[in-house]
């Protein structure tokens, strides 16, 4: 549970590091948009390296735990883009959320 709980606030900082300037920073400059998200993907980095580490410890492979990282990813970015940046989710986005959490079952399956 410490490797899900890591990757979702992982996750979180990836999400706002890489999609924040798209929703009132676009004015901004882009080497100050790039110096921003790389101090906010610094701190993604602290929840992500130890997230892999305990869980790879905990005898998750690397496949299990980019794709849960993936998985994570599609669900806070679902989020994000409709809370934050507004966009409605279309039945594609369903769709596509329901082709990762396959792979998710095929990776974890008989573990």
């Amino acid at each position: 549970m410490p490797t899900i709980a890591l990757l979702v606030i992982s996750n979180l900082f990836m999400t706002i590091a890489w999609y924040w300037h798209l929703k009132g920073g676009m004015e901004k400059p882009i080497l100050l948009v790039i110096l921003i998200s790389w101090g906010i993907a610094l701190v993604e980095y602290c929840f992500a390296v130890p997230a892999n580490r305990i869980g790879f410890a905990g005898g998750w492979t690397p496949g299990q735990l980019k794709i849960a990282q993936e998985a994570i990813a599609l669900i806070i970015f679902g989020g994000f883009m409709v809370w934050v940046l507004g966009e409605p989710l279309h039945w594609r986005h369903f769709a596509a959320f329901a082709c990762i959490m396959a792979a998710v079952g095929f990776l974890f399956v008989g573990r």
